[in-house]
């Protein structure tokens, strides 16, 4: 059989591999081995990397073919460390083994919780006068590797600000062929104080003063997944979601905070993922690119209490220039195909997770469209295993650290066609800017710190803090 992973097949047709090789252009990989890994099952490597027993490797492509899969392996957030090398060439007869070396990450962390309320650190310490009110305390277990599956179990008990109650478990190669994957959770919380209206593009927060419960969440479900080859991802999510406020919400805050004065909401959820994904590190892109969509379906008129469906795409791009420059950029855009106003309870936009602009993580603009483009041109100054105490676990002795200079240049535009959504949101229905430099830090190849000094088009500045795992 004549396989190659980098010459053209019809080469392979015109001349066979004997006329197009000699002894010293390629090898035949004959085994795969493994060392340093006692957890992780090889199914879970074996749909990272993209070369197999049998393969053809170009002599000249073997390069960028290592460095490739050694940053998909450790991309797995599964591992500190990852080496791979070729061993055992016979040059006579063609064939050689390639050997990957791990050292496995720390997967158990049963831990006490002691976090943020808020939407990031910065609305914490700068809006709200880092409150202790607004911690989260108590007991998470995670295993992020339960059966050597790459398969995460969560279970939280919190009490704080949020009191919640969560178990998640998903499997992402249930099938013996390694493409599907299949998982479930449960979750309820509640809160005494919640946001109840969007003011000058900042949440308002409102309690009872008898701090009884405002609002309840609870919702359950599953998901399967499908990845039929290393770059694409498939996901389908199907969950019952069901909410309640208390009177006192909707009399003295908001009436529409779920709607036509409704003080709870029940509705079926359905969400469609799908990625292309062929970024090099994906926990911290520096080369490669990312397209991604999602399809999602809110109520489905059983209820009648909410539907919606919407559609964001997105396309991440990574460019590696000369003296180790990376000029990054992701674009992503949202929109609401049903035209109908939603609950304020359902209506976001930006300013969560990394929908931020750089200089906006104090706003949040909510909103029926949305499209946000985030580019950066970064670069490395250091990189180095440090040794940390021998009395640790193998996993913590040696500290992968990397340190990188960035410089962010941000823009965004939140489409709100609902008048009373409008009032007092002047961020909405106009394009805003934010720009600045950034320090990155890499700890063990999955724990990202971010330090940022942002100007904005509305002539505000200031340093904020984010962080990020990979997990």
């Amino acid at each position: 059989m004549c396989k190659f992973l980098y010459i053209p097949f019809l080469v392979c047709l015109l001349f066979g591999t004997k006329e197009v090789f000699s002894q010293k252009d390629y090898f035949i990989i004959d085994n795969i081995i493994y060392t340093g890994k006692h957890k992780t099952k090889p199914r879970v490597i074996e749909n990272e990397i993209n070369f197999s027993p049998g393969d053809t490797i170009y002599s000249s492509a073997l390069s960028k073919l290592l460095v490739e899969n050694q940053y998909r392996i450790l991309s797995t957030g599964l591992f500190n460390e990852a080496k791979i090398n070729v061993v055992n060439w016979d040059t006579d007869k063609g064939f050689a083994d390639i050997e990957i070396s791990f050292q496995e990450n720390w997967y158990l962390f049963p831990s006490i919780i002691f976090e943020l309320a808020d939407r990031n650190f910065n609305v914490w310490w700068k809006e709200q006068n880092r409150s202790l009110d607004r911690i989260n305390y108590g007991l998470k277990l995670s295993h992020y590797n339960l059966t050597g599956s790459k398969d995460p179990l969560k279970i939280k008990v919190q009490f704080g600000f949020t009191r919640k109650f969560e178990i998640d478990y998903f499997n992402p190669y249930l099938s013996k062929n390694k493409r599907f994957g299949i998982g479930g959770s449960i979750f309820y919380a509640d809160n005494v104080e919640l946001p109840y209206i969007t003011q000058g593009n900042r949440s308002l927060f409102g309690k009872n003063d008898d701090e009884r419960i405002l609002l309840r969440r609870f919702r359950v479900g599953g998901r399967v997944s499908n990845r039929p080859s290393v770059n694409s991802f498939h996901a389908l999510r199907l969950e019952f979601h069901r909410n309640w406020v208390d009177n006192f919400v909707i009399e003295e805050l908001n009436p529409n905070y779920f709607l036509d004065g409704r003080n709870s909401i029940k509705f079926f959820f359905a969400e469609y993922d799908y990625q292309f994904d062929k970024r090099k590190y994906t926990h911290y892109p520096q080369g490669g690119y990312l397209f991604f969509a999602n399809i999602k379906k809110e109520g489905f008129g059983i209820f009648n209490e909410y539907d919606n469906l919407s559609i964001s795409v997105g396309l991440e791009k990574y460019y590696e220039l000369s003296n180790g420059l990376i000029v990054g950029t992701r674009n992503k855009a949202k929109t609401n195909l049903i035209r109908r106003q939603v609950a304020f309870a359902n209506n976001t936009g930006l300013g969560w997770d990394s929908n931020i602009v750089s200089g906006y993580d104090l706003y949040v603009m909510d909103g029926t469209d949305y499209f946000i483009t985030k580019n950066h041109i970064k670069k490395k100054l250091y990189e180095k295993n440090i040794k940390m105490a021998d009395f640790l676990p193998t996993q913590f002795k040696y500290m992968n650290f990397q340190l990188f200079v960035r410089w962010n240049t941000d823009a965004a535009y939140v489409y709100e066609p609902i008048e009373e959504y409008l009032d007092g949101n002047t961020l909405n229905n106009r394009w805003i800017y934010g720009y600045g430099p950034a320090i990155d830090m890499i700890l063990f190849n999955n724990f990202l710190f971010s330090f940022e000094y942002s100007f904005t088009d509305i002539g505000e500045h200031g340093f904020f803090i984010k962080n990020a795992i990979a997990f």
